[in-house]
Formats: C-alpha cells, structure tokens, sequence
C-alpha cells in the first residue's frame, strides 16, 4: 500500500523549464535562418564564376546569425530554472 501512494506522489521534473525551452527554440530558429541565408549562389555552368557566392548575406550575416544562434542556446542550457517553493 505504502508503495502505491509514493507513485502517486512522484511528479517527473523536467531538467529544464520553460523559459528555458523558448530559448532553445529560438536559438534553433536563429541557426536555421543563418543556414538558409548561407545556401545558394552557385552556378549553373561550373566553367563560369559567379560572384553571388562572396556578397555581404553570404559572408556576413549568415554566420552571425549562426554564431548569436549557438550563442542564444548556450544561454539557454545555462539559465536556472524557476524553482518552485513548497509549503
């Protein structure tokens, strides 16, 4: 009997919290757009040069975007959650 109830009391606690979470995901949200932002500027014909590839979105933006990214989930990881007190 006494091993039913301490069941029933047992509450699973999640690692991390919510805040936590949302910053995760937005840290996610951040790298994918960099990587997007990375991808393209090719050519067709691999004999011609396209200098697409070498603009300011390619070079610049796309990997502080992926870097603030990595940033943003490290802060995540290392933000305490909110405790809970109990009575």
């Amino acid at each position: 009997m006494g091993e039913k109830k301490r069941k029933e009391d047992y509450m699973p606690e999640f690692i991390f919290g919510r805040k936590n979470y949302k910053f995760m995901l937005i840290g996610i949200a951040f790298i994918v757009l960099g990587f997007i932002l990375m991808s393209g500027g090719g050519s067709d014909d691999p004999n011609v040069f396209n200098p697409e590839i070498y603009n300011w979105r390619r070079i610049r933006l796309a990997p502080a975007l992926v870097l603030i990214g990595f940033a943003i989930e490290v802060y995540a990881i290392l933000l305490k959650p909110e405790s809970k007190e109990e009575n």
